[in-house]
C-alpha cells in the first residue's frame, strides 16, 4: 500500500465517506486523468499539448476545412497516443465504484475512450469520441478503428467509402458547439447530483468548467483531485492535489472495505 501523509489520508477518508452517503454521485473528468495513460494533457506548462501548439491554428474546425492534411499531420502522434493507450488505475477504480453503485454517470471532456476500455457504462463525453469518424461532405458515419490503424500507421487520412471526402474525427474542435443533447444530459446530471468529484481537469474550459457550480448551487458535496488548484478549491469539501492513479485506488478501496 502506498503511504500518504496524515493530511492525504484525512482526505481519502471523508471523500470515501462522501460516497458512501451520497446517493446521485457524478464524476467530472478532465485531461489529467489519461496523463498517466501516456496521453498528454492542453495546459500543462512544457508538456500540454498548447505549450507547443497554437490551439486555432492546428486544432479548429476551420483548419479541418481548409487545410486537412494540416490538421492530420497535427494529429496523427496524438492519435497514436490514444489508439495505443490502455486505462490506468484512476479509470478502473471509477468504474468499480461505478459496478458497485457509488456513481451514477461520468462526464468526460476526454475523447479516449478510457472510461468505456475501464469498463465504465455511463459516460456522457462532451468533447466528443474517436470511436466515430463522419464524412465532412455527406455526413455518412463509421466506426474509427478500421481508419485509425492505417492512419496511424502510414499516415493515410481517411476516407469517406460512400463518396471518397474526408472523413472527420467525431471530436469537438475549436470553432464547433457541443452537441446540443449531450450537454443537456450532462446539466441534468450536474443538478440532480449531491456528490460531484472533478478529476484531473483545471476547470478552465467553458462551458463544462462550470458544472460543478451547478451542482454547489443546489447543494451537492464537492472532490477534486487535481494537480494543480482550479477555481472551486475554496468550495470544495475535499482538495487533494496528488496523483490521480494513487488517489482514485485509495478512495474506491476506502468506500469498498471502510
Amino acid at each position: 500500500m502506498i503511504p500518504f501523509s496524515p493530511q492525504t489520508q484525512t482526505n481519502i477518508e471523508f471523500a470515501a465517506d462522501l460516497f458512501r452517503n451520497s446517493k446521485h454521485a457524478v464524476i467530472l473528468s478532465g485531461a489529467g486523468l489519461s496523463t498517466p495513460s501516456g496521453i498528454p494533457d492542453f495546459r500543462s506548462t512544457g508538456t500540454g499539448l498548447w505549450s507547443r501548439d497554437e490551439p486555432l491554428e492546428v486544432a479548429s474546425l476551420n483548419t479541418f476545412r481548409t487545410n486537412p492534411e494540416s490538421f492530420f499531420a497535427w494529429f496523427r502522434p496524438l492519435a497514436s497516443q490514444i489508439f495505443y493507450a490502455q486505462p490506468n488505475p484512476a479509470h478502473t477504480a471509477l468504474a468499480v465504484l461505478e459496478q458497485n453503485g457509488f456513481v451514477s454517470s461520468v462526464i468526460t471532456q476526454n475523447v479516449d475512450m478510457l472510461h468505456q476500455k475501464a469498463g465504465s457504462k455511463t459516460v456522457i463525453e462532451m468533447h466528443g469520441t474517436m470511436q466515430t469518424l463522419t464524412c465532412s461532405q455527406c455526413y455518412h458515419q463509421v466506426q474509427a478503428e478500421p481508419y485509425l490503424e492505417p492512419f496511424v500507421a502510414h499516415g493515410e487520412i481517411p476516407h469517406c467509402p460512400k463518396c471518397n471526402q474526408t472523413l472527420k474525427p467525431d471530436v469537438i474542435l475549436f470553432g464547433e458547439q457541443l452537441p446540443q443533447a449531450t450537454w443537456y444530459k450532462a446539466q441534468k446530471e450536474a443538478r440532480q447530483c449531491d456528490l460531484m468529484l472533478v478529476v484531473g481537469s483545471s476547470l478552465e474550459v467553458l462551458p463544462v468548467a462550470g458544472l460543478p457550480m451547478q451542482a454547489l448551487d443546489r447543494g451537492a458535496h464537492l472532490i477534486i483531485i487535481n494537480n494543480t488548484p482550479t477555481y472551486l478549491n475554496v468550495r470544495a469539501d475535499v482538495t487533494v492535489l496528488e496523483d490521480v492513479s494513487t488517489i482514485l485506488p485509495a478512495i474506491t478501496e476506502r468506500v469498498l472495505n471502510g
